[in-house]
């Protein structure tokens, strides 16, 4: 019985495989594409499968001219049992630029809706911030390492798919939970967990995808609370890329983030992706719903 347990397990596709197999789109008509959900899933669509997959659908209708940012609103949960359409909306197709609109819906209602715009790489002012000072990422545990002893607490993450190899540079919100340190920005090596295929598109819908982990953290950990551990409500409201210039996500990428403000029941975060050799390649911002409910006891 182990022996065919075994086999089993070694045929099973990796988080990473199943990823790139949520990437690849079904085209069902002009500009309409079909989504698949994964086996592990969260209590509704994972909001960087949305983005990352509307990423695909957008670019699979522009061709070889590179995106160079994505503005997106999330309207609604999205049932993980059901595949999710994509219709493309067509904006513009100029000699440079190209702009496309993107809507993901189930049953004929609107989950999320996305702006993409493309623009060929071109010559001009350069300046970036420098990337912080870190410990290089072979230096760091996964973040799985620093599930043990909260399993029970962090039962989401442990379960959840994870085709991104992160590595926190700083302490986890769990662990900082423990210290009582408050930390107001978090920095997380990222990279896929294995090759990627060399379609640029896929390396950017990568980043996108994980794009959408960790970078809430900073808003909690500001005021010394973690996921898991306190009662916090959090969905993602909006949520911006903006790609500098071309990367490869299968390899090392440090995502800084921060927390400028949190009012009104929403945090907002911003986010720095940086090359291991110092080189901004993308910005993001994310707004979210943010709800804790404080212990009585």
């Amino acid at each position: 019985m182990t022996a065919s347990l075994d086999i089993v397990r070694a045929k099973s596709p990796s988080d990473l495989e199943v990823l790139l197999d949520l990437l690849d789109l079904e085209q069902t008509d002009d500009d309409v594409f079909v989504g698949r959900h994964p086996e592990k899933v969260w209590s509704r669509t994972f909001g960087g499968q949305l983005v990352a997959q509307a990423i695909m659908a957008a670019g699979r209708t522009v061709g070889d001219r590179p995106i160079h940012a994505v503005n997106a609103h999330f309207v609604r949960g999205g049932d993980v049992k059901q595949p999710i359409e994509y219709r493309v909306d067509r904006h513009r197709d100029g000699r440079a630029f190209a702009n496309r609109t993107v809507t993901a819906s189930q049953d004929g209602q609107e989950l999320f809706v996305m702006l993409a715009a493309f623009q060929d790489w071109g010559k001009g002012l350069e300046h970036a911030h420098d990337r912080p000072e870190v410990p290089d990422p072979e230096t760091l545990p996964r973040v799985e390492e620093s599930f043990q002893g909260f399993e029970d607490k962090l039962e989401m993450f442990v379960k959840a798919p994870r085709p991104i190899d992160m590595r926190y540079t700083n302490d986890p919100a769990w662990i900082l939970k423990g210290t009582g340190e408050r930390l107001n920005h978090n920095r997380v090596w990222m990279r896929a967990d294995g090759t990627l295929p060399d379609d640029p598109l896929v390396h950017v819908a990568a980043l996108g995808y994980s794009s959408d982990t960790t970078v809430l953290d900073s808003i909690i950990t500001t005021h010394g609370l973690s996921w898991g551990l306190d009662r916090i409500v959090a969905a993602t409201v909006n949520h911006s890329i903006w790609f500098h210039r071309p990367f490869r996500f299968d390899e090392w990428a440090l995502y800084c983030t921060e927390s400028p403000v949190a009012a009104g029941s929403r945090g907002l975060a911003t986010g720095r992706f940086y090359s291991r050799g110092g080189d901004l390649l993308a910005t993001t911002v994310q707004e979210g719903l943010i709800r804790h409910f404080p212990s009585r006891h």
